[in-house]
């Protein structure tokens, strides 16, 4: 790969990723126009470091939720061993007659239900993304099912638009309704159809707090691209590479990484003001060109 394509595709996954037009619909948009073969062991390992960019991205926006959240959920396993131990204390207690000691409240503030509940949303997101690996690996060979997850994309957009605001926060909102934004994302793995536009979406209709949806949206991702990377890193382990690819796999890494950077900023913006038609117009046309393309190209 040559440097400007890495720069290029560095651009498009830190633009697409963050503001809701789609990554996976773009890169699938743009391997094909450019002839980049991101299925080759060389193509997998770029892939793998411009989702590692915006991970960076997300994790320098977010990093004081990030500590907190990594923090309290240590914290939930050790009050659980604690109550496992109370447990079987309490049990021999009884027997001899001493009085119970009481369970700790595992679950007692907003970080710590922000963690179940991304804990929660990453289960349906994973069981999804598992079931749809191949078809999705099958998906992003052609420019028509990104076309239509583009067109998706805008509807979705302009759902988002006109939902009404919500005030739910962690301690508001039920595990189910994390659930349902886990199923959103894992729908979202499909090519076009925007993990940001979808999952924000579906938490406004929801009624979660516009800024908390953002939040969320972004955090709820990092168990997942860190999960798919995982899965990846076994198909190029024993694969070596010329310096000269290293150095430009790097670069649109960074590139991705500051763009991401940039429009995760935009993205709080954008949200606040619920100003998504724009992006909807844009996904609707560069869809409909992806379909039209996919016959006459």
């Amino acid at each position: 790969m040559k440097l400007w394509e890495a720069i290029v595709m560095g651009i498009v996954q830190g633009l697409a990723e963050f503001l809701p037009i789609s990554s996976s619909g773009h890169l699938a948009l743009f391997k094909n126009i450019l002839g980049i073969d991101l299925e080759a062991a060389g193509g997998l390992l770029f892939d793998v470091m411009l989702h590692f960019g915006t991970l960076v991205a997300i994790f320098v926006v977010f990093w004081k939720d990030i500590k907190k959240l990594i923090i309290e959920g240590f914290s939930i396993i050790g009050d659980f061993f604690i109550n496992v131990g109370r447990f079987f204390s309490n049990r021999i207690g009884q027997a001899g007659k001493n009085e119970p000691k009481e369970y700790k409240k595992v679950i007692d503030g907003a970080y710590r239900k922000f963690v179940m509940m991304v804990i929660v949303s990453t289960i349906p997101t994973g069981i999804i993304g598992v079931l749809l690996d191949n078809f999705i690996e099958k998906a992003s060979e052609s420019v028509i099912i990104p076309g239509v997850g583009l067109i998706i994309t805008a509807i979705l957009l302009t759902i988002a638009d006109h939902a009404e605001l919500g005030k739910k926060r962690p301690n508001q909102i039920s595990y189910t309704e994390a659930g349902i934004v886990g199923i959103a994302q894992g729908i979202a793995t499909m090519p076009g159809i925007s993990r940001s536009g979808t999952t924000i979406t579906t938490c406004l209709k929801l009624g979660f707090d516009k800024n908390f949806a953002v939040k969320y949206s972004f955090i709820m991702s990092i168990p997942a691209v860190l999960g798919a990377v995982v899965l990846k890193l076994k198909d190029f382990a024993s694969i070596t590479f010329e310096t000269a690819t290293i150095v430009n796999y790097t670069i649109g890494t960074i590139v991705s990484a500051v763009v991401g950077y940039i429009c995760i900023k935009t993205m709080l913006v954008i949200v606040r003001g619920k100003k998504f038609k724009g992006f909807a117009f844009y996904c609707f046309i560069v869809g409909a060109i992806a379909i039209i393309w996919n016959f006459v190209g």
